[in-house]
């Protein structure tokens, strides 16, 4: 039985399924105008992992992620550059989706985009409008919050609460600060649908609720993100649809920030380091791993210390996979529990580990269980039982898999023309016993960041 942490009901509760062996999730994706940040990293990374436990351990998931791909942010970066929005998406849809790959994130089952489902939107807002549930501004259309009894209930806090800390708006023709924007009518300049209310495009709050509805249907099991969007941005979605009279979201769950020093790190904050730039410089899989073993719910420091410690732990799972020869897991299979070999011990490892990750999915705890068995396979070994060794090995490694990491090679770092020819250059260097330029090449490819390795085959390198 899976439990998690809801944030509307505020404590920890089973997962109930509307339907028995299916877990229906949708994920709030990104505004595709920049590049990915660690922020984005983190919460795709907690939920691609969430998606593939539950998978492994048989369950049926529809996993959906959306892209909004329009939006200000969009708009005024195809302004600035002179390019249109549907270039500025295009361009950071498949900057997102190469990070992805890179931190091994594996594809949703849907990727819905904003632009596509604006019809729907407009049917929505159409059928709010005609319930006096929004109405008409000289700018746009707005949600009429007081219209939904529990409005805040994601929030935590009561409509009066709200109102009373809301900024003030310079729009005065709202009729309360908390009213949002639904639809913003046509600017110059700027993309247009049509609408028998007014041409314009949708608010960002209507987008996810149109889709998820539509993709997983009413009552989906799990709705998934940042705690930054938790209010205003998800309580938007679940107040429309609590308005126009559609069961939403069973579940609610969010994860915490990543930190730098006091503050989360964000755009608007400007203090992101872009996740390219991080899986540059670092095995992408320890970005993996500092995530698994902090809980899902706690704010996280993402800096060279904290990365450097988790890859001094991915290599002591290296080593494992290494020792016992152990075959990689391929990020973009799905692994499952049942279609593996598995020792008796690795059965009993298994059940803790479940235990663990069905409460809230503990996952610091699931991990430091595993080291513990990375321990024991490896005493075993010492001790003589290398069949012993070897099955507990494979265990925890297929465990690992079912969380996303894969140890040994991992993910496939890619070698540019001049590394790979330091690598050849070190290589010819040895074979012709010049040890000091041997040594000299293996320096150069340390202070490029790759850890250097002999082997019986030549020079090998990794992160």
């Amino acid at each position: 039985m899976v439990r998690l942490y809801d944030s509307l009901s505020g404590d920890v509760r089973e997962l109930a399924l509307r339907d028995a062996g299916r877990v229906s999730i949708y994920v709030c994706g990104p505004t595709v105008y920049d590049l990915p940040h660690l922020g984005h990293g983190r919460f795709t990374l907690v939920w691609d992992s969430l998606r593939r436990w539950l998978s492994f351990t048989g369950l049926d998931v529809t996993y959906v992620s959306n892209i909004t791909d329009i939006d200000d942010n969009i708009i005024n970066r195809a302004l600035r550059e002179g390019r249109t929005e549907a270039e500025v998406a295009g361009h950071y849809e498949d900057e997102w989706w190469s990070a992805m790959a890179t931190i091994g994130v594996a594809r949703p089952d849907h990727v819905p985009h904003a632009t596509e489902f604006v019809p729907q939107m407009v049917t929505l807002i159409s059928e709010l409008l005609a319930d006096n549930i929004a109405y008409s501004t000289s700018d746009g259309v707005y949600f009429d919050v007081s219209r939904v009894r529990d409005y805040g209930a994601l929030a935590g806090q009561p409509l009066d609460s709200l109102r009373a800390g809301a900024r003030v708006d310079p729009n005065e023709e709202k009729r309360s600060p908390l009213d949002f924007a639904i639809w913003k009518f046509a600017k110059p300049n700027e993309p247009a649908w049509s609408a028998p209310f007014g041409a314009g495009r949708p608010g960002w709050h209507t987008e996810c609720v149109v889709m998820s509805l539509d993709l997983l249907g009413e009552g989906f099991d799990l709705h998934c993100g940042g705690l930054d969007l938790k209010f205003p941005h998800h309580e938007n979605e679940r107040a429309q649809s609590v308005a126009h009279g559609q069961a939403f979201a069973r579940h609610w769950a969010h994860n915490g920030w990543v930190m730098v020093g006091d503050e989360k790190m964000s755009k608007s904050l400007g203090n992101f380091t872009s996740l390219t730039d991080l899986v540059s410089k670092t095995d992408p899989r320890a970005y993996r791993l500092l995530v698994l073993r902090s809980h899902y719910r706690s704010p996280i420091e993402v800096s060279p210390e904290t990365i450097a410690d988790a890859e001094r732990a991915l290599a002591r799972l290296d080593s494992l996979a290494r020792r016992f020869a152990l075959e990689a897991h391929d990020y973009r299979n799905l692994a499952r529990k049942n279609s593996l070999v598995w020792s008796s011990e690795g059965e009993t490892l298994y059940r803790r580990i479940s235990e663990l990750l069905d409460n809230d999915f503990d996952s610091p705890m699931a991990v430091a269980e595993l080291f513990d068995a990375v321990t024991v396979a490896n005493t075993l070994a010492d001790g003589g039982d290398a069949h012993g060794a070897s099955e507990l090995a494979r265990d925890v490694a297929q465990i690992f898999s079912g969380m996303g990491l894969s140890l040994g090679s991992g993910t496939q770092l890619s070698v540019d023309d001049e590394t790979q020819g330091l690598v050849i250059a070190r290589d010819t260097a040895r074979n012709s016993k010049n040890w000091a330029e041997a040594d000299r090449l293996r320096d150069e490819l340390v202070s490029r960041g790759w850890i250097v390795e002999d082997s019986p085959v030549g020079t090998k390198i990794r992160r």
